[in-house]
């Protein structure tokens, strides 16, 4: 049995401009390493196509908020950098997986795990799996600094983090959170756990 702290992780949120498909307009990653939360790195863009009002209701950025921002072109360096890391966690990943797969043309991801989807397999039973019902439910939030808010990306991927973190100590080993027997599957393509 593998011990999930084996792995470096990095959990990431982004919040979209509400375009189909949608554009990066925020973005945040947040190291997990030995099992520790580490300090979160974040980023405003200057999406290629305006917010939409719909968006901003939802996240509260204005197309003011990021006209003076870089492109993402300008910051992808930085973000491949911050995305090095063993395996990748966001909740509901398709969402953010979609918008950096478009955004980092030819960037692969690695192993991605499904806070949204681990929840459900590790926590049957609870009424939703939404991420601020779950960050309600075990009180993600207590002591995160007060300027931070939900549906901003820093926010959104911190109490991600601390969600993987709680379901990753639920059990025993990396097999187990991968939903495998023990011994099972190491060279599998990168899967949404």
């Amino acid at each position: 049995m593998t011990d999930w702290t084996s792995l470096n992780f990095v959990v990431v949120d982004v919040e979209g401009n509400g375009q189909q498909p949608p554009d990066l307009v925020e973005l945040a990653a947040v190291p997990v390493v030995g099992g520790v939360i580490g300090e979160p790195v974040s980023w405003l863009v200057k999406p290629d196509l305006p917010i939409k009002h719909f968006a901003t209701r939802i996240h509260g950025l204005t197309n003011q908020d990021v006209a003076d921002y870089p492109s993402f072109e300008d910051i992808s360096g930085k973000v491949l950098a911050a995305l090095d890391a063993d395996a990748l966690v966001a909740h509901n990943a398709h969402v953010d997986l979609d918008v950096l797969q478009r955004k980092l043309t030819g960037w692969e991801p690695p192993k991605v795990f499904d806070t949204l989807k681990l929840a459900r397999r590790l926590l049957p039973g609870l009424s939703s799996y939404r991420l601020g019902s779950l960050v309600e439910a075990f009180n993600l939030a207590e002591g995160l600094p007060e300027d931070l808010s939900p549906h901003r990306a820093t926010y959104d991927a911190l109490v991600a983090a601390r969600l993987f973190v709680l379901l990753a100590t639920k059990t025993h080993s990396l097999e187990e959170l991968r939903g495998q027997q023990p011994g099972g599957g190491e060279d599998e393509p990168p899967a949404l756990f």
